[in-house]
């Protein structure tokens, strides 16, 4: 059995010393425009076994940091990295609220809760079922107490309140979860502009007299990379969106068919309870 072992040595770019050409030629890079260090390595694989040859090393490549990458293209163009990153802050505040708000709000079991409503108004306590449903302010007890506390009217008034408190409370459960899909493409089209001139500011970068052609295609592909990471943060954002949109789009849609079913419920249960004789 052969071990593997794998050795980071650290190395300058852009020296042309004996160093360089003894570790592989073929590792070497364009020297730097400034001639300044860097923090990139040389990864080695041991290869351990019984070969007559014993140990061997292998030169695998040249490795930089892909963080000091994305840092070096923030500071070189922070503005469309900037503005997307105060986006994704807004889109985050808007789906952790939302998760919280949905998750606390509407964690009452509505068909046990009308189940209890149901004995007392069929026992005629209304008086005990509105206590009950002053217990907590939830969405589901609020407007089951807009119902009871006209039981005693007629149906149009019974039907009246309950469709008035409904229309209240329906569009709580789907606040801001719109924007999200509207901040999705802004975050798109934020990468793309970012995209675009990272493009734009390194052809005209190269397009200087007086560079070297290794000089230019390092400009190049440092311009390219940077264009690419303000799309990929843009489109990061936007499926982030997209995702979180559908879930809570979702779960806002049972929201509201849950408080609609126990609208109809409630009114269903006071205007049979009021035909009933000695009743209220």
């Amino acid at each position: 059995m052969s071990r593997e072992a794998t050795v980071i040595v650290p190395r300058r770019l852009g020296s042309h010393g004996s160093d360089g050409r003894e570790a592989s030629k073929e590792s070497e890079t364009p020297a730097s425009p400034l001639g300044e260090w860097r923090p990139e390595h040389i990864r080695v694989r041991l290869l351990l076994g019984k070969g007559p040859r014993g140990m061997q090393l292998l030169l695998l490549a040249a490795e930089g940091g892909g963080t000091s990458q994305v840092v070096a293209a923030f500071k070189e163009n922070p503005t469309f990295m900037v503005l997307n990153l105060v986006t994704s802050a807004i889109v985050l505040t808007i789906v952790i609220e939302r998760f919280a708000f949905q998750l606390s709000r509407y964690r009452v079991n509505s068909r046990e809760f009308f189940a209890q409503i149901k004995k007392l108004v069929q026992a005629g306590n209304i008086d005990r079922a509105i206590k009950l449903c002053e217990a907590s302010d939830y969405p589901i007890l609020q407007l089951v107490k807009a119902g009871l506390t006209h039981a005693s009217k007629g149906e149009a008034e019974i039907d009246a309140a309950l469709s008035e408190k409904l229309s209240e409370l329906k569009p709580q459960a789907e606040k801001r979860v719109g924007a999200l899909w509207s901040l999705a493409n802004i975050a798109t089209l934020i990468g793309l502009l970012g995209t675009v001139s990272g493009l734009i500011l390194t052809f005209g970068a190269i397009a200087r007299p007086g560079l070297t052609q290794s000089v230019k295609q390092q400009m190049l592909s440092n311009g390219i990379a940077e264009a690419m990471y303000n799309t990929a943060l843009g489109l990061g954002i936007a499926v982030f969106c997209m995702i979180a949109h559908i879930l809570l789009h979702t779960r806002a849609k049972n929201i509201q068919h849950d408080l609609e079913t126990t609208m109809e419920k409630t009114f269903n249960l006071l205007t049979i309870q009021q035909q009933r004789p000695g009743q209220y």
